[in-house]
């Protein structure tokens, strides 16, 4: 699972149900790491984090194994997480606490961020990616090579 590694965004629109039509691109990775099962929770910066369960049992045990002074952010990650199969059409089904939690209603964004991805109100997105574009660069990226 080393070489997983999901990539790039995908604009798509929440069904009536709250379902997301999973890109076929990450559908492949998910289909060759054999796994229809994911973990959704909340992201601190306002989106939800989605991971291939594999990938989540890992993160949850690294959350788990935080010292008692992250108490409340092992409740906002591990109290939130849900898991949610991919279904036989290729969709994923966002709880409707989560979507309420997050303001999910329609147009959404999917990132894909290496391990997991992270579903995000498309205007919401938008909004906080033109507020980074503007702002200074942080000193760990000034030394970056493009």
């Amino acid at each position: 699972m080393a070489n997983i590694v999901f990539q790039g965004p995908a604009a798509l629109t929440l069904d009536t149900k709250g379902r997301i039509a999973m890109p076929a691109r990450h559908r492949v990775l998910l289909e060759a790491m054999r796994v229809n099962q994911m973990t959704i929770t909340k992201h601190p910066d306002g989106c939800l984090m989605i991971f291939p369960r594999p990938i989540w049992e890992t993160f949850r045990d690294h959350v788990a194994a935080l010292p008692m002074d992250a108490v409340k952010w092992k409740r906002v990650f591990l109290g939130n997480a849900m898991d949610a199969d991919i279904d036989n059409s290729g969709r994923l089904l966002i709880a409707p606490e989560l979507r309420a939690a997050t303001g999910l209603v329609r147009d959404v964004m999917l990132l894909g961020m290496g391990n997991h991805l992270e579903l995000w109100d498309a205007q919401k997105h938008a909004e906080l990616e033109a507020e980074v574009m503007k702002s200074e660069m942080p000193e760990s990226l000034k030394t970056f090579s493009f």
